[in-house]
């Protein structure tokens, strides 16, 4: 007598589905963690860089960019640059990670 119409095949089956969705999950979180992407901010003149999975990488500041008058202007384009490239890490994680998340509801 089976369980609720599932037979053992079926559960063998959804098993096998069940890691191979998990090795291509830790196969895009491998992915993330080495692609990087760079957010930038006043045409280039701060830069901020980080791994796809948001681990900060560097932060490039062109000196024309550095007024000891204004040091809010420059926390400001720092600021800028973080939001850039954290919404790009979004969209990386997005990419890669978005067809799992569609692929059964298993996050």
């Amino acid at each position: 007598m089976g369980y609720g119409g599932f037979g053992g095949g079926n559960m063998q089956q959804i098993m096998k589905q069940a890691q191979a969705m998990q090795r291509k999950l830790q196969q895009a979180q491998e992915q993330l963690a080495e692609e990087e992407v760079t957010g930038t901010a006043a045409g280039g003149m701060v830069e901020v860089t980080l791994k796809g999975n948001k681990t900060p990488v560097a932060v490039t500041i062109d000196p024309e960019a550095v007024d000891p008058d204004d040091v809010e202007m420059l926390e400001d384009m720092v600021l800028a640059a973080l939001n850039d490239a954290m919404a790009q890490a979004d969209e990386l994680s997005n990419e890669l990670l978005g067809p799992l998340a569609g692929a059964g509801g298993m996050f």
